[in-house]
């Protein structure tokens, strides 16, 4: 870890240093732990709450590829500085969203989602493409990512209990409406420090192509065939985002599993640090692994892992049942590892933004998928059992390993069939 703070080894060079300080700054927000009561202690309705969730998600969707294309047509470094700057407006607009004020409130809070999904797709694949170009040695990405990752961890668990300390520092004496603020302040600092290390990013592309609707939208093309077309690329996707959407599906709704296990709410932050804190020794691991093994064996092993966790999650142990909760979501680390890696080794640099962009919806959509069928499934059991929440949340998880298992088992079968790569290099 201390490559990075000596600029040594890869992190001699400049881009792929700012990389790392940029992703630590975009990434690591002090407000994650409290951002659902926050919307909702400035006076808005649980509804609206999710409205505004929805309106997120659909602005990273319609923007997650066109922002790839824009960035591998005009350059990379353009869409992290538009990034950065969005980053400002999001958490400007939000600190200044009048507390209280019905439809006015409600209008704040969706411009800074629409702000919030913006930034998140222009930075999308823009800043790993540009890191890894800029790499003498492409074998050094399994390095930048190990030491990037836990810094970023390791800047997580601070936001972490940062953020959740400060949101509560009305009970020291501080005015209660200027504490919930206090995390929204912190964001700011840090997307004006997302900001500066932008502008010292070095395009390594000319960046002076035309940008009209025409070309995103071949680049675009281009880009999705390629993912389809290569056998290596869509069978790293689709096993990614088997494991990803599950996982990502229990992050959403692991606050109602903590209560279902019987955990006080105040432990949550902790939690949710104590998970950030895997990330600082999963990537050491992550490197040794995508080493070793092929990517279908890396996936494998990550999934038989996955269903581990899940099968732990259905048994609902009190208390004990956080153990297994931490292990899922950690498993995000580790995949987030393997696909960066694998599909940056593939990618081609003249549409590597765009490929990292079509991973990103194709993951969103397995997200999604993933979530709808979970909620509909609980809804189904609810309705069957009476209206009985907590039994139908915990008939569903019992019933998500052996989906997940199927789903899995079926990609194995289909990868083997079709004779998967032993190697991205």
């Amino acid at each position: 870890m201390a490559s990075l703070l000596r600029a040594s080894g890869p992190f001699s060079n400049n881009n792929v240093r700012w990389y790392s300080w940029f992703t630590i700054a975009f990434n690591a927000r002090f407000y994650y732990p409290i951002l659902a009561i926050l919307f909702l202690d400035l006076g808005l309705s649980l509804s609206q709450f999710v409205t505004l969730n929805a309106i997120w998600a659909v602005t990273i969707f319609l923007a997650e590829v066109p922002s790839g294309a824009l960035a591998d047509i005009i350059g990379r470094r353009k869409l992290l500085i538009a990034a950065a700057a969005l980053m400002i407006l999001e958490m400007g607009v939000l600190l200044l969203a009048p507390k209280d004020a019905g439809l006015w409130l409600f209008a704040f809070c969706a411009v800074n989602r629409v702000l919030s999904g913006l930034a998140e797709a222009a930075a999308s694949g823009a800043d790993e493409a540009l890191a890894y170009d800029s790499l003498d040695n492409p074998s050094d990405w399994d390095d930048v990512l190990d030491v990037t990752m836990r810094w970023k961890s390791v800047a997580m668990v601070i936001a972490m209990i940062t953020g959740a300390l400060a949101y509560d520092a009305g009970h020291i004496g501080l005015d209660p409406d200027v504490a919930h603020r206090l995390p929204i302040a912190f964001c700011l600092l840090q997307a004006i420090a997302a900001f500066v290390i932008s502008l010292k990013f070095q395009e390594i592309q000319t960046g002076d192509r035309k940008a009209g609707f025409k070309e995103v939208f071949q680049q675009t093309w281009i880009a999705a065939r390629w993912v389809f077309t290569t056998k290596a690329a869509i069978l790293i996707v689709i096993g990614g985002l088997l494991i990803d959407g599950v996982t990502r599906n229990f992050a959403t709704i692991n606050s109602e599993y903590y209560r279902l296990i019987a955990l006080p709410t105040f432990t949550f932050g902790f939690i949710a640090a104590g998970t950030a804190m895997a990330g600082i020794f999963i990537p050491r691991l992550s490197k040794h692994l995508v080493r070793t093994f092929s990517p279908l064996i890396n996936l494998s092993l990550t999934a038989g892992c996955s269903l581990l966790c899940l099968a732990g999650l259905a048994q609902t142990w009190n208390y004990w049942g956080v153990l297994p909760a931490i292990g899922t979501m950690a498993g995000l680390f580790h995949l987030g590892f393997l696909i960066s890696r694998y599909l940056n080794d593939l990618a081609s640099s003249r549409q590597r933004a765009t490929v990292l962009s079509v991973k990103g919806l194709l993951f969103n959509i397995g997200y999604g998928t993933a979530s709808l069928l979970f909620a509909a499934t609980v809804a189904y059991q609810k309705d069957l059992l009476g209206g009985n929440d907590n039994v139908a949340l915990t008939t569903t998880l019992k019933l998500q390993p052996l989906v997940f298992a199927v789903a899995f088992a079926g990609f194995v079968i289909v990868s083997k069939l079709l004779g998967m790569p032993q190697s991205t290099r």
